[in-house]
């Protein structure tokens, strides 16, 4: 069965980290920090409308300014979400360039930024074609729940961290998947194409079952069909657990951030955890507010997550990068056995 979210880490281990998570049949992508990417293509940072930010740290937040050049004169809204401070921090970057031409694009680009407080969020938007001037208004206030974005299909949820300042962890979740049959597909006489994704989107929206379901496919010459939605749904749909993918970088390791870190990545499909240092080295791992590898293997096995990413990696270990993978797989695999057994 094939995913609807595939995740890849933007860089190596060693360098800036950023999380990509592109959607199946949609031209769609959100971001989980935004470090150095210029190995993401343009056309695939054009697919981003959300990104989320741990914290504002160089190596987590410079590809920002890449995003806003490939954004400038076309018609985007993107929406960008940080934790404490972060509507200074944006209003920092963008107050150091002139904008004195932007009133020239047709297109209109909006941002959308959210900073998330402990106990509520503050979204404010600047707008191209104004020099993302600050409105003056007052931010927009909402109460912070832990969700950050829901929509029909999916959610992001985020847990507030330390790092010696705050630092968000992020989770994506389908609220449940749909799984293609293409054999039956084939069988209905019928071929892949934007269709199925207002099809899932139907049955994210649970729209009546009975209603009709208009496809058309084909750039040449299209072709047209009609089905009753649940009479599809029954043909060509396999429904299944959602996806949870889960993001954590950047953090102390204490008892306040552990237990926050085990229940939020609680039964991931993925988790993707920094592992900056070897375990004889944690007393450096404290001064700096990271974990170790050790550390990290362990939170990942207390959470029972089916699958583990680390990086991250301190660059004293850049010659032993095996090391550190080593350390967090087996200290994740003997913990997961005892989790296993305990429950």
């Amino acid at each position: 069965m094939r995913p609807a979210l595939h995740p890849r880490l933007i860089n190596g281990p060693f360098d800036d980290p950023g999380l990509f998570i592109p959607f199946l049949f949609e031209n769609r992508a959100v971001m989980f920090d935004l470090g150095d990417i210029h190995s993401i293509s343009t056309k695939d940072i054009l697919k981003i409308s959300h990104a989320f930010i741990t914290h504002t740290h160089m190596d987590h937040f410079v590809g920002f300014e890449r995003l806003l050049r490939l954004f400038l004169g076309r018609e985007k809204h993107l929406s960008l979400y940080g934790p404490e401070g972060f509507i200074k921090n944006v209003e920092g970057k963008l107050a150091g360039y002139s904008w004195n031409l932007v009133n020239n694009f047709q297109n209109q680009f909006v941002l959308h930024i959210t900073e998330v407080r402990p106990k509520h969020l503050l979204t404010s938007q600047y707008i191209c074609q104004e020099g993302f001037a600050p409105s003056g208004q007052t931010p927009d206030k909402q109460p912070f729940t832990g969700v950050l974005l829901d929509e029909h299909g999916l959610s992001v949820s985020t847990v507030q961290l330390d790092h010696g300042i705050p630092c968000l962890g992020f989770s994506i979740k389908e609220r449940f998947h749909i799984n293609i049959l293409k054999d039956n597909l084939k069988s209905l006489g019928l071929d892949v194409g934007p269709w199925i994704r207002d099809f899932k989107q139907a049955l994210y929206k649970e729209v009546d079952l009975d209603a009709p379901f208009k496809i058309e496919y084909g750039k040449k010459n299209p072709k047209k069909s009609q089905f009753v939605l649940g009479e599809l749904k029954d043909k060509i749909a396999l429904i299944t657990t959602g996806q949870k993918i889960t993001y954590i970088v950047d953090v102390a390791y204490s008892d306040a951030n552990a237990k926050k870190i085990v229940e939020f990545a609680k039964d991931s499909d993925h988790l993707f955890i920094e592992a900056a240092f070897l375990e004889k080295h944690k007393e450096i791992a404290g001064q700096k507010h990271h974990l170790t590898a050790r550390q990290a293997g362990r939170l990942a096995g207390k959470a029972g997550v089916k699958q583990l990413t680390p990086f991250h990696f301190s660059p004293r270990y850049s010659d032993e990068g095996y090391l550190l993978q080593k350390e967090v797989m087996e200290a994740y695999e003997e913990t997961l056995k005892q989790y296993t057994r305990d429950s």
